[in-house]
């Protein structure tokens, strides 16, 4: 990619002043948990913040926080090992492989990242004026009860302090929150409504096939599954008399802020009776999200592993569940044997699709 040589000296100047203004002692530290070093910027708040954090601030969307990164290719290097530290992704053998192998490429995409930058939004950042002038407003008033994430906090606990800080403004000082009404009568000032679900994605589940399935009718089964996740449900086809069936059938679910494990249940059709159980299992979907998340925008990689879930005791999982980039998109594998039945396994393919895709 070629650039002007004013353009050359426009990023040049932009990318001085962010790192100067890295070099205060406040910016040193995340401004949502105080990890040291952070390595990832939200652009309209002001703030730098680190690699857990930034997570979290990509799932409330560029209209509350723009992630983007700042300046060096350690962050790549950072994120893969603070991910295989989560037991979710690469071997150490792999980290290695990937630091040299793909070098040029991240730099290239950091190149593109760092042209996003905009003079408006680097001039933001310098009247903000960082973490310490940012967190006096954002951080204003935090109630008693309420602690601030640590660098160790979990992810959860991280979710709910930073969507209170910045989505829903429980800490700004009351004349600067800004208030969402549903009309002039209405007497509700707060920021979100009751009963509303915000949504961070979309799930694609395809149910590939099931193996040796449970024995309901006299010597087979109509089965068909069907996903829970929160209020959501998502029904299968029924397989008439197959133990073994395959469907290569695509299943919808939107994932919520507070989401939880998806319940997978299979089920034996019956017309004149309520439907048998056939076997259960719940899907832990939060190594999926965390390594879409923390990678960004899957289109900008080439195919490669950034994910694991990994088979133990506490868990359906036959084997481990791998998570990849393919084709610019965000997949995992997974193969289960079905829970509290005497036999039965199936083979799903789980997809991550950002709400703007």
């Amino acid at each position: 990619m070629s650039y002007s040589a004013a353009g050359q000296g426009k990023n040049s100047s932009g990318k001085r002043r962010i790192s100067d203004l890295l070099t205060q002692s406040d910016n040193r530290v995340c401004a949502d948990c105080s990890a040291p070093d952070p390595k990832w910027a939200s652009a309209n708040i002001g703030v730098f913040i680190c690699l857990k954090c930034c997570g979290v601030h990509r799932s409330l969307g560029t209209n509350i926080s723009k992630v983007v990164m700042t300046l060096c290719f350690s962050l790549y290097v950072e994120m893969l090992h603070f991910q295989y530290e989560q037991s979710y992704l690469l071997s150490p053998s792999l980290l290695d492989k990937f630091t040299d192998s793909i070098r040029v490429g991240v730099l290239q995409v950091l190149s593109v990242t760092l042209d996003e930058w905009s003079d408006d939004e680097v001039d933001s950042m310098i009247e903000i004026g960082g973490n310490a002038s940012a967190n006096s407003v954002y951080e204003a008033f935090i109630p008693d009860g309420v602690s601030k994430p640590g660098p160790d906090a979990s992810h959860d606990q991280r979710m709910q302090f930073i969507r209170s800080k910045y989505e829903h403004q429980e800490f700004l000082k009351p004349s600067l929150r800004i208030t969402s009404v549903k009309g002039s009568n209405s007497s509700s000032q707060q920021p979100h409504l009751e009963g509303m679900v915000e949504f961070i994605g979309l799930l694609k589940v395809t149910l590939k096939k099931g193996t040796n399935l449970a024995v309901r009718d006299m010597r087979t089964s109509d089965s068909y599954v069907v996903l829970t996740l929160g209020q959501q449900t998502a029904k299968s086809t029924v397989m008439k008399s197959n133990l073994n069936p395959v469907w290569n059938e695509e299943l919808m679910l939107s994932v919520p802020h507070d989401y939880g494990s998806v319940k997978l249940q299979v089920f034996d059709y019956d017309a004149f009776s309520g439907d048998d159980i056939m076997g259960e299992a719940g899907i832990d979907i939060q190594p999926l999200i965390t390594s879409a998340m923390a990678f960004g925008d899957p289109e900008m990689f080439g195919d490669m592993q950034i994910g694991k879930w990994l088979k133990s005791r506490d868990n359906a999982l036959i084997e481990d569940s791998i998570i990849n980039i393919a084709d610019g998109k965000v997949k995992q594998e997974v193969h289960i044997k079905l829970q509290n039945v005497e036999s039965g396994e199936l083979e799903l393919e789980l997809e991550w699709l950002r709400l703007d895709q």
